[in-house]
């Protein structure tokens, strides 16, 4: 299947539109936007809380580990629901597959509450 150039005309055409617009829309809301600063409105707003501190204060590492322990195992539990809705069509390779799945996720599982991961007073 040969493609000509000209099959690929809606595309770019779809595509300098879009661009054109981002660019037109950015530089008129900059030109026509009120421009009045003061000291109350350049401070940082965060949530209706007063700003109070440094930004570089130390955080625990525990709190990172649990956050990306938590989008890991919930995106492999992701991954569970096609295969609910298929069990039937799937027979048993798709189980025996499963049933390897879960392992792996257990195996990993296991290895994080080993090494402490989930233990916070340490």
């Amino acid at each position: 299947m040969n493609y000509l150039p000209s099959d690929y005309l809606p595309i770019i055409v779809q595509l300098v539109l879009a661009l054109g617009f981002i660019v037109i829309t950015m530089l008129v809301t900059h030109n026509i936007g009120p421009k009045r600063n003061s000291k109350l409105k350049d401070e940082p707003f965060e949530c209706g809380i007063e700003a109070k501190g440094d930004a570089r204060t130390p955080i625990s590492i525990k709190y990172f580990l649990v956050a990306i322990l938590f989008v890991l195992f919930d995106v492999e539990v992701i991954f569970m629901y096609p295969w609910a809705v298929n069990f039937k069509k799937l027979g048993l390779f798709g189980f025996g597959e499963m049933i390897l799945f879960m392992g792996l996720l257990l195996a990993g599982f296991y290895y994080i509450i080993k090494k402490g991961v989930l233990e916070w007073e340490k």
